[in-house]
């Protein structure tokens, strides 16, 4: 009988134990702010500055602007994941996140978005110029209100128009330094806002089905992937004389357009091959990690190549 007593008191307590809600760590938080968007936008916006400068650097003004994207993008995407609960608890690629697997409370999650925001708008505000500041309002309205809440859910434009968000921290580099947005900004913001679209349909198609589940209207969903395939196409296409005219305008050396554009005909024949694909799902891997490299190797390449530098 003791024996048995006991027995029922171990099986109550484990069952106590597997009833209790998951606990929240440090790295729910660190998670919520998408780590790997923020080191591609960071470093965005270091090439940015970077070009702004001509290797003349005000050493505390970059650190002020790298902690002022940080923060606001941290922001961004926080609320990001605020309003896709409900749809992320139908993808498998982010059922598991903290919010919606129970981990936190969605109130905590919308003032923990609150502070990063604010701090980072406090950052710019106090170390920066009014028009950094309007264009990191511009970048997290966009994101946040325009991709987010707004077309994610309802159109297959979500990644065309939410693309404004993704190619604003280049320029807000940029802009911190020179106080005016000129041809330097707006080729900034092209190449990024060119390269965001074949970037994500390339990931849409990876992730098809996940995507269809939880019921975003993404280009592949609702048009298929070869009509995504094709429209990939002139937004790689249109990144080759967006490199080419930064070294005409003479941000950067003859270096750059002639990598930029070979790099940029690797990613547009990777596209048009996509098209005789007898995989696309499959295919979507090789311009998805290719797009990545891309990225990389072109804000490397402002850096090292930009006037006054080591290559410039």
């Amino acid at each position: 009988m003791a024996r048995f007593c006991t027995g029922m008191k171990e099986e109550m307590n484990l069952s106590e134990v597997s009833a209790a809600p998951p606990r929240i760590t440090w790295k729910d938080f660190i998670a919520l702010t998408k780590p790997g968007i923020l080191r591609s936008n960071l470093f965005a916006a270091l090439g940015g500055f970077w070009v702004a400068s001509q290797w003349k650097i005000d050493w505390p003004l970059m650190i002020w602007v790298l902690v002022g994207t940080l923060l606001v993008m941290a922001s961004s995407c926080v609320f990001n994941n605020y309003l896709d609960r409900d749809f992320d608890i139908k993808m498998e690629r982010t059922r598991n996140r903290a919010l919606p697997a129970g981990r936190i409370h969605p109130q905590i999650v919308f003032w923990y978005g609150m502070l990063l925001g604010v701090l980072g708008l406090a950052i710019f505000v106090a170390f920066t110029n009014l028009l950094t500041v309007a264009l990191a309002i511009i970048g997290m309205f966009f994101y946040i209100v325009v991709y987010t809440a707004w077309l994610k859910r309802t159109s297959t434009w979500s990644t065309s128009v939410g693309g404004v968000s993704g190619a604003m921290p280049p320029v807000i580099g940029y802009c911190a330094v020179t106080g005016r947005v000129d041809m330097g900004a707006v080729l900034l913001f092209a190449i990024l806002f060119l390269w965001q679209p074949p970037h994500f349909w390339a990931l849409g198609i990876r992730r098809l089905d996940d995507y269809r589940n939880a019921g975003y209207p993404l280009l592949p969903v609702v048009k298929g992937v070869r009509r995504t395939q094709l429209q990939m196409i002139p937004y790689v296409a249109l990144l080759i004389p967006a490199g080419i005219l930064l070294y005409t305008y003479g941000y950067v050396n003859v270096i750059f357009p002639i990598v930029s554009t070979v790099m940029g005909i690797l990613w547009l024949i990777i596209c048009l091959r996509g098209l005789q694909a007898e995989d696309p799902v499959k295919w979507s891997k090789q311009p998805f990690l290719f797009s990545i490299q891309y990225l990389m190797l072109i804000i490397l390449l402002l850096i090292l190549t930009t006037s006054g530098g080591w290559l410039g």
